[in-house]
C-alpha cells in the first residue's frame, strides 16, 4: 500500500514539473516561447535573433544612404571657359555628340588677349634720356624707332618695333644685341577681347565623364560649378 501511494506521488510531482516548465502549456494558454514556437503557422521557418541583431538590422532598414547609393549621379550645372572665338568653336563641335540641346549654352565674358610684342629700350626717365638714348641707337645703325611719351609704365621708352608674333620680336632682339644695343626688352601687347564660356546642365555621369575627355584637349581653360 505504501508502495503505492509513494508512485502516485512521484508521478504527480513529476506532472507538476512538467507543468511548471511550461512542456505541457498551461490552462490560461500562456505558454513558455519555445512552446509558444510550435503553435504559430509555418513554425519550422521561424528562428530566434538576439536583440543586437535586430537592432542592427532595423536601423539598416533607416539608413538614408542606403537609397542615395542607388540615384545617379547628375551634375547640375558646370560652366568651362574663357574662350577664344576660334577655341570656342571647336570645343562646341565636339560637345555635338552629347546631344544637349536646351541644357547647352554660352555666354560672353570680357577678357584680355596679346594682341601683339613690342621690341623697346627700358624707359629712360625723361625726354632728355630718351633723346640721348636715340642718338646712341643712330650711332649703332638703328633707323627705326619710337619715343614712348604718353602716360603709361612705358614712358620714355623707346620702341624698336612690334609683331605679331612673338618670333618676329625675338629675331629682332637677336639681331639688335649684335649690333651692340643694350637694356633691351619684349614685352607683350594686351587687348580687350569679347571670350566666350559654355555652361553645361544637367549631365549625368556619363556626359560628365566625355566632358573630362573633350577637356583635355583645353588645357588652358578653367572647369567649375555654376547656379
Amino acid at each position: 500500500m505504501l508502495n503505492l501511494i509513494f508512485w502516485c506521488l512521484l508521478g504527480v510531482n513529476g506532472v507538476l514539473f512538467a507543468l511548471g516548465q511550461g512542456y505541457l502549456g498551461t490552462l490560461s494558454g500562456s505558454e513558455r516561447e519555445p512552446a509558444r514556437l510550435l503553435h504559430q503557422l509555418n513554425a519550422t521557418q521561424l528562428s530566434l535573433i538576439s536583440a543586437a541583431t535586430a537592432t542592427a538590422t532595423q536601423s539598416d532598414a533607416a539608413a538614408p544612404g542606403k537609397l542615395a547609393l542607388e540615384t545617379p549621379a547628375v551634375f547640375k550645372c558646370i560652366e568651362i571657359g574663357n574662350f577664344t572665338a576660334t577655341d570656342g568653336g571647336r570645343f562646341e563641335t565636339q560637345l555635338a555628340p552629347l546631344s544637349l540641346g536646351e541644357r547647352q549654352s554660352r555666354h560672353n565674358v570680357a577678357g584680355k588677349v596679346i594682341s601683339s610684342y613690342m621690341v623697346f629700350v627700358e624707359p629712360q626717365g625723361s625726354k632728355e634720356g630718351a633723346d640721348q638714348k636715340v642718338t646712341e641707337l643712330k650711332r649703332l645703325g638703328v633707323e627705326n624707332y619710337f619715343i614712348m611719351s604718353d602716360n603709361s609704365p612705358l614712358r620714355w621708352a623707346i620702341s624698336l618695333g612690334v609683331f605679331k608674333s612673338e618670333t618676329g620680336a625675338q629675331n629682332l632682339l637677336a639681331t639688335l644685341i649684335e649690333q651692340g644695343v643694350h637694356g633691351i626688352r619684349i614685352a607683350p601687347r594686351m587687348a580687350n577681347s569679347k571670350l566666350l564660356a559654355f555652361q553645361l546642365r544637367d549631365l549625368d555621369a556619363a556626359g560628365k565623364a566625355r566632358l573630362d575627355q573633350i577637356k583635355l584637349a583645353f588645357p588652358a581653360q578653367e572647369m567649375h560649378r555654376c547656379e
